[in-house]
C-alpha cells in the first residue's frame, strides 16, 4: 500500500468487519463527466438484497411444507446470480467481455443478464448440507458464491485472475454459505447421473437463458458434514477467494493447517460436493396443461418437444448404466444411511433416511460385480 508517499506491506489477519473488507466506495457509481449516479446501488441493489436478506432465512430453516417457497426461491436465484456478477471478482469477469470494457456500460450489462446463472442453477441437485456436527464453521470470502470444478485447479486457465469454471461443466459444483452452520450445494444432474465422464464435459442444453421448472421436493436434506469436509470446503473457498476472506475464529482461516492433503481433486475422494445419488431416478419430464387446452412440456435439463436433445435414448441409457453403477458404489462408500434426504413421492423424514436391509445388499452385491467388470 502507498499512504502519505509512504509504501508498506499490510499485515495479512487484520480485525476487521463486512464494511472494511466487503465493501468497496463507488463500486456501483455510474459517472457521466462530472455528474455522478448511485441510482444501481440504491434502487436495483436494494431491492436485490433485501428480496436476498429474506430468502437467504427462508433456506437457512428449510422445511418441505413452509409457505412462500415460490418468492424465496425467486430471491435466491436472483440474488446469488447478481452476488456472482457484482464483487470485484465479477466486474473483472465482465470486463473481459466486449460489451463490459466501459464502466457505465459494464454496469448496465450487469443489470441486463442478472438472471444469466438462474436456469443453470434451478437444474441442479440442491442439497442444503449442515456444519452442527463441526467445531469448525464456515468462512465468508469477496465472492461468496463460490464455484468448484475438481479437474480445474487453482493454477489452470479456468481460475487465473477473474475466471471461474464455467457452472456448465458437468463437474462444476456452486455453493453458497446461508448460515455458519448452513450452506447450499448446486451439483449437475448430468454429473450425479455420470460421474465417471471428464469433468470439463458441457451439460446437456446449455444454454443460459432459457425456461425451466423447479421441484422443491427434490431438494436434499439432512447431510451433516465433518469437520474434514467443513475444512476442504473452507479451504476451497479461500483458493477461490479474490483477495479477502472472513471467519468468526481466526483458527479458521487456516484450513490448511489441519488438512492431510490439499490436493484439488481429492476432497472427499473426489466427491466432496456429490448429493446423495440414491436420491436421483431417470427421467424427470413435466408437463403442463392449461384451461384453455394449451400445454407445455420440458425434460430434466430444460429442453423443450421440439429442441434437438429432447428425449435423447442414447443419453438416457448411458446415464441410466453409469447412475446405477454410482448408486451402488456409493452404498458400499458409505453404507445404509443417506447422505441427503429429499421429499419425493411424499417421504417426509424427521432425519436422513436409511436404506433397508434388502436395498443396501442389493447395492452392495451390484457394487460386486461392477468391481470385477472389465
Amino acid at each position: 500500500m502507498v499512504r502519505d508517499g509512504h509504501r508498506f506491506t499490510r499485515r495479512a489477519l487484520l480485525p476487521w468487519g463486512p464494511k472494511r473488507c466487503f465493501a468497496e466506495d463507488d463500486l456501483y457509481t455510474v459517472k457521466w463527466g462530472t455528474q455522478e449516479n448511485v441510482d444501481i446501488e440504491k434502487f436495483f441493489f436494494g431491492r436485490v438484497d433485501s428480496e436476498g436478506k429474506s430468502a437467504v432465512e427462508f433456506f437457512s430453516d428449510f422445511r418441505f411444507d413452509h409457505p412462500g417457497q415460490e418468492p424465496a426461491f425467486h430471491g435466491l436465484m436472483n440474488y446469488m446470480s447478481v452476488q456472482k456478477l457484482r464483487t470485484p471478482k465479477g466486474l473483472g469477469w465482465l470486463s473481459a467481455l466486449p460489451a463490459g470494457r466501459e464502466r457505465n456500460t459494464r454496469l448496465m450489462l450487469l443489470q441486463q443478464i442478472q438472471q444469466i446463472y438462474c436456469a443453470m442453477w434451478t437444474e441442479c441437485i440442491w442439497q442444503i448440507a449442515d456444519a452442527t456436527a463441526s467445531t469448525t464453521k464456515f468462512i465468508i470470502s469477496d465472492h461468496p458464491v463460490t464455484v468448484y470444478n475438481r479437474g480445474c485447479f487453482p493454477g489452470s486457465e479456468y481460475c487465473r485472475g477473474f475466471n471461474d469454471p464455467d457452472i456448465r461443466m458437468v463437474a462444476t459444483h456452486t455453493y453458497f454459505p446461508l448460515s455458519i452452520d448452513k450452506i447450499l450445494n448446486l451439483t449437475n444432474l448430468s454429473w450425479v447421473r455420470n460421474p465417471y465422464q471428464k469433468e470439463r464435459n458441457i451439460r446437456p442444453n446449455p444454454n443460459f437463458f432459457h425456461s425451466t421448472i423447479f421441484k422443491f421436493t427434490h431438494i436434499q436434506t439432512y447431510r451433516s458434514l465433518s469437520e474434514q469436509e467443513v475444512l476442504e470446503i473452507n479451504y476451497i473457498t479461500k483458493k477461490r477467494s479474490l483477495r479477502y476472506i472472513a471467519a468468526a475464529d481466526k483458527e479458521w482461516l487456516y484450513p490448511e493447517n489441519h488438512l492431510p492433503s490439499t490436493h484439488w481433486n481429492k476432497f472427499g475422494g473426489g466427491l466432496l460436493l456429490m448429493p446423495e445419488p440414491r436420491e436421483i431416478h431417470m427421467g424427470g419430464e413435466v408437463y403442463i396443461g392449461y384451461k384453455g387446452g394449451g400445454s407445455e412440456a420440458w425434460d430434466e435439463y430444460g429442453q423443450r418437444p421440439w429442441q434437438k436433445g429432447y428425449k435423447d435414448d442414447k443419453r438416457h441409457a448411458e446415464e441410466s448404466k453409469a447412475l446405477e453403477r454410482f448408486k451402488a458404489e456409493w452404498a458400499k462408500m458409505q453404507g445404509p444411511e443417506y447422505r441427503g434426504t429429499s421429499c419425493e413421492f411424499q417421504h417426509r423424514h424427521e432425519g436422513p433416511r436409511v436404506a433397508s436391509d434388502k436395498l443396501h445388499q442389493h447395492y452392495l452385491e451390484q457394487a460386486r460385480r461392477y468391481k470385477h467388470r472389465p
